[in-house]
């Protein structure tokens, strides 16, 4: 490989073809190793050789697209470098590739393409002597006047520069000791130069054309440094820190342009954001650290992750509403009248609403409630909350909890992580821009809890009055007061709502609505609703009171009143065909002016017309305004779904109504016995747990024991009830599930009535567990009995009150 003091390189090289620059004789790259070609190149020769000849190859420019196909191999440019690899670095990640660390030899000439796969090897004709440096190898006569000039160049450019900075002190080192023939090569590839240089310098095979082509590219560096440091003495002294520490890499860049118009207006907003922080209102502590990072992202490039992270803090911080309110309207006669407009009923959570305003009125600084809607849906509970932030002239935010599982949803990320952002507390303080909005925590029964924390956990602390005016958010990582916030959480139920949680919260009922009051939302809310969403006028439909309570009782089954909306959206949506099809017939053309084929599709319209009036359907063309009655209603919502009355269930003894609380606001349960003749044997049907099959052989057990009191005998008149008798006892809805401590009392009414051949009321219903003493129970008979006469829509009368009291 040597011959007497100079270097051959081998006449074969493998060819290592490269996008991310152009290697230079003299100076150091790092290539990624991607392609097929180029991994096999990798693997057959460096990282199976063992001499240092197999460590040798030969680096090609490519210029051609790196999209391009791979099987092809592109067009070879005809001058490359040999290069020695110093370094090879394998990873999987994000895909199999090699990291190459290789330095320059020097040039070869392309002679012979000998093989394309598995990769290219080619014959080559080293272009450049390659020395054994001692010592100058040439003297100075022997470079000409070019050498001279070149190094002057050289000297002034890098006394320009920093010396104590390690790099710009290597640098000059390097000039003093390589030889001026390498110099070329080694300050193309260091100064900011195009790859199209580069290569240019690449080609240039003669010293001397070598030194013409780099002298310019000196000079055009030192006037863009001479340019470069007169414009930064204007600028600030941590400015001036910043190009001293990073000098080689500000060497190509020339002031006035395109870059340097961007850092003067990130350098402007800067200023501006430093001014808002100044004059904002913030505590003493936020202030702080606003000011201290924003001394740190004076000091940041533009190009540094962490100077978009610390900008987007400190706008935050800007924006929030540190000490920023509203007004609230005290005025209780106006909020009384606002209440009553939006919502009928509900007057437990209107007088709650009045009470505060009250209190608001004797003092000032009263922290907000912090109160929780719990009742069945489509009641009202949230828009409950959008007129409480209407009465009180507030801003209303929503914020919805809903299998919400990750406590950073409510307390932030921390600002270490990669996409960090505030929790939803912060973002919507700052999107109502006040500090006092009316916070509405949707569904806060249906938190959930997996790996990332519970959410529910971190309420605790915002749902504190005696904390929350501390509240400090991970991403802020300041307190921030949330006291004058009016927080108001909706559940269905309590029962999924941690203790903890619960316990910060004043729990205000929401019953479901009677028929009374669903007949008045309707007239009041609903309809008027439907009418503008279908464009039609109250001169067009009517639909009585008899017609909604019909719709109440045979159509609908809920605490509160979507379905029912829903109902009469069905409605208008039938009557706005029809008003449509009376609009059509009175813009026919006119009869002059119908052709053939006018008359043909007219014919069939009419035939569809006479097959529709057949119906018993509202009559075509419809005269106005439509009346909806009960007949109506069949042709348009189809058979009542609720058609059985409860009188005609209970015409019979041994049957009896429960009452069984659900999520969605409870619903009655029928209990039907009878008697036959048999061992005394008692069957329970009706997928009855363990509680409710207790409760019946309860029941059973009081009722014998009682039967001469109360005159109850089977059906052979032996007060023995199970003498020769078997009883059935069913609970309808087989395929559902029942269990519950609150059945006693119902079965108990249901075997005496079969005993007794008495019939059951059939406008009472009942719960409650009955003991062996026949004591009943008052656990919780009170909420169901309200639950129910709201669900099922009756009135509680007096007498009925006093049964269950």
């Amino acid at each position: 490989m040597a011959s007497g003091s100079a270097i051959q390189i081998p006449s074969r090289l493998p060819l290592l073809l490269t996008h991310e620059g152009v290697l230079l004789p003299g100076s150091t790259m790092r290539s990624s190793v991607d392609s097929p070609r180029n991994m096999q190149l990798v693997r057959s020769r460096l990282l199976k050789g063992t001499s240092l000849k197999s460590t040798i190859i030969g680096v090609i420019p490519n210029t051609s697209d790196p999209a391009s196909d791979c099987d092809e191999l592109p067009s070879l440019h005809r001058i490359g470098t040999a290069a020695l690899a110093v370094q090879v670095v394998g990873s999987n990640w994000p895909k199999p590739h090699y990291t190459l660390l290789i330095t320059g030899l020097c040039r070869f000439q392309i002679l012979q393409l000998l093989k394309e796969k598995p990769y290219p090897i080619a014959e080559v004709e080293q272009l450049d002597r390659l020395e054994r440096f001692t010592n100058q190898t040439k003297s100075e006569e022997e470079l000409g006047e070019l050498s001279e000039e070149f190094y002057k160049y050289a000297v002034q450019l890098v006394e320009m520069l920093d010396m104590s900075v390690p790099a710009v002190a290597k640098l000059r080192h390097l000039l003093d000791n390589l030889p001026r023939e390498a110099l070329p090569d080694v300050l193309t590839s260091i100064i900011r130069t195009t790859n199209q240089e580069k290569l240019q310098i690449l080609d240039a095979v003669s010293l001397e054309e070598r030194f013409k082509m780099t002298i310019p590219l000196l000079v055009r560096q030192i006037e863009g440094l001479k340019l470069l440091q007169k414009t930064r003495k204007r600028k600030q002294d941590d400015d001036k820190r910043v190009v001293a520490i990073r000098p080689i890499r500000r060497i190509g860049h020339i002031p006035g342009t395109a870059e340097d118009e961007e850092e003067d207006e990130d350098h402007d907003d800067i200023v501006m954001l430093e001014k808002k922080i100044r004059t904002s209102s913030m505590p003493e502590q936020a202030l702080k650290v606003c000011v201290k990072e924003i001394k740190r992202l004076k000091k940041m490039p533009p190009s540094m992750p962490e100077y978009a992270l610390t900008r987007n803090y400190l706008e935050l911080m800007v924006e929030l509403p540190w000490n920023k309110s509203t007004k609230d309207r005290l005025d209780i006669r106006a909020a009384r009248i606002l209440l009553d407009n939006d919502h009928y009923a509900m007057e437990k959570l209107k007088k709650r609403v009045l009470e505060y305003l009250a209190v608001r009125q004797l003092k000032n600084n009263l922290k907000g409630p912090i109160l929780c809607f719990v009742g069945p849906p489509g009641v009202g509970k949230t828009s409950v909350g959008r007129s409480v932030a209407k009465t009180l002239g507030r801003e209303f935010h929503r914020i919805a909890l809903g299998g919400v599982c990750d406590q950073s949803d409510i307390r932030g990320h921390r600002r270490t992580y990669v996409g960090s952002m505030p929790g939803r507390i912060i973002n919507g303080l700052k999107t109502v821009g006040v500090n006092n909005p009316v916070f509405l925590l949707d569904e806060v029964d249906k938190l959930g809890k997996s790996l990332q924390g519970d959410p529910a956990a971190a309420l605790l602390e915002v749902l504190d009055p005696e904390q929350n005016h501390s509240f400090t958010d991970h991403y802020l990582n300041v307190a921030f007061d949330l006291s004058q916030v009016l927080f108001i959480a909706t559940a269905n139920t309590t029962a999924t709502i941690p203790p903890a949680l619960l316990d910060r919260m004043e729990v205000i009922q929401v019953p479901g609505y009677t028929q009374e009051e669903k007949i008045e939302i309707a007239h009041r809310h609903l309809i008027p609703k439907q009418l503008e969403q279908h464009g039609l006028t109250p001169q067009q439909i009517q639909i009585p009171q008899v017609t909604t309570l019909d719709i109440i009782t045979r159509y609908t089954r809920e605490a509160g009143v979507r379905s029912l909306d829903r109902k009469f959206g069905a409605i208008c949506r039938a009557v706005a065909v029809k008003v449509a099809e009376g609009h059509h017939k009175e813009t026919k053309p006119d009869r002059s002016e119908v052709t053939e084929e006018d008359c043909r599709e007219h014919v069939s319209e009419d035939a569809k017309t006479e097959s529709i009036s057949d119906t018993p359907d509202l009559a075509l063309p419809p005269e106005m305004p439509i009346l909806i009655d009960f007949h109506a209603l069949k042709d348009i919502l189809g058979p009542p779904i609720y058609e059985m009355e409860v009188s005609e269930r209970l015409n019979q003894p041994g049957v009896a109504i429960g009452l069984a609380w659900t999520p969605l606001g409870g619903e009655i349960m029928f209990v039907e016995a009878s008697q036959m003749d048999g061992e005394g044997q008692l069957t329970l049907t009706g997928q009855l747990g363990d509680v409710m099959k207790e409760s019946a052989h309860l029941a059973i057990s009081w009722l014998r024991s009682n039967a001469k009191k109360y005159q109850l005998t089977n059906a052979s008149g032996s007060f023995d009830l199970l003498d020769n008798t078997d009883i059935h006892l069913h609970f309808p809805a087989g395929a559902v599930t029942k269990d519950g401590p609150s059945a006693g009392v119902t079965i108990v009414t249901c075997l005496a009535s079969l005993f007794s051949g008495r019939l059951v009321r059939s406008d009472v219903a009942m719960t409650g567990e009955i003991t062996l003493r026949g004591l009943v129970l008052p656990f919780e008979i009170g909420y169901w009995v309200s639950t129910f006469l709201a669900s099922s829509g009756r009135r509680a009368k007096s007498e009925m009150s006093a049964r269950f009291n």
